[in-house]
């Protein structure tokens, strides 16, 4: 499928959780829905529900009705059987493309993702003090933002997408329990969406959440829990956000340069 002529459409969605007691084909119908709603498709994380390679392989069956690029980053399910380097080799088989401090570029847009990590949020957030296992707790945080700054670095578009499972602010998380607050996401994740352009935030994870949040500097993050989308729109699943494609992106420069110096320089 190709864009439209004015915007990109990209559908996100996160949390699938596709287990052996999926029913088979369960998810086709939503794969089909997708692809006819939109040009590209974001996966936040925990596509399977203990992380095993047949629950991977079952999925890519179902991903068989999707007819757009997909790009994923893994979640803390995935990890769950220490499979994941087969779960992101059987995504990608299915042409789906699996990003852990990566970055790709669709329909002129540039993706990057890392499935980001714990720790919590502002003033609140764990510091690396006192036992070793707690700096490596926070080190791990730190290690998944700077994953996230370097291949946010190397994208040279001027539309940008962050892909993350953990969420980078608290707001999204609101709605679960405070008590869970810090195994949810990390403040340490949007310091690197607020150095750049970045025009939109996907996560997933916090399955009880709010649906829409944004960093300090007025970024949009979406959270995709697929239990929240079901909730919130039973008949459409799953988010949309348009971004221009670039026909229209290219053509802005030529028609303030048309009108003028007056209009060039507002």
């Amino acid at each position: 499928m190709t864009a439209t002529k004015d915007v990109v459409r990209i559908a996100a969605l996160g949390d699938l959780h596709y287990s052996r007691s999926t029913p088979s084909g369960s998810l086709q119908p939503l794969f089909a829905q997708i692809s006819d709603a939109s040009d590209v498709l974001v996966l936040c994380g925990d596509l399977t529900d203990y992380g095993l390679a047949e629950e991977a392989r079952a999925l890519a069956r179902e991903l068989q009705t999707l007819k757009i690029p997909a790009v994923t980053v893994l979640g803390n399910h995935d990890f769950e059987s220490n499979q994941q380097s087969e779960i992101s080799k059987i995504l990608a088989d299915a042409n789906v493309t699996p990003l852990d401090g990566d970055t790709t570029e669709i329909l002129g847009i540039g993706f990057a993702g890392v499935k980001g990590f714990a720790g919590g949020f502002g003033r609140r957030a764990l510091g690396p003090w006192g036992e070793d296992i707690i700096k490596k707790f926070v080190h791990e945080a730190v290690n998944e933002a700077l994953k996230l700054e370097t291949a946010l670095a190397r994208l040279r578009n001027d539309r940008l997408v962050a892909v993350l499972h953990y969420s980078p602010i608290q707001e999204t998380v609101e709605g679960e329990p405070v008590e869970i607050f810090p195994f949810l996401g990390c403040s340490r994740l949007e310091d690197p969406l607020l150095h750049y352009p970045v025009n939109v935030v996907f996560h997933g994870h916090a399955h009880h959440g709010r649906l829409e949040g944004r960093t300090k500097t007025g970024t949009p993050v979406f959270n995709v829990s697929w239990s929240m989308m079901r909730e919130a729109s039973p008949q459409q699943p799953f988010r949309i956000f348009e971004l221009p494609s670039a026909a229209v992106r290219s053509e802005t420069p030529r028609l303030a340069a048309s009108l003028g110096p007056a209009v060039r320089h507002r």
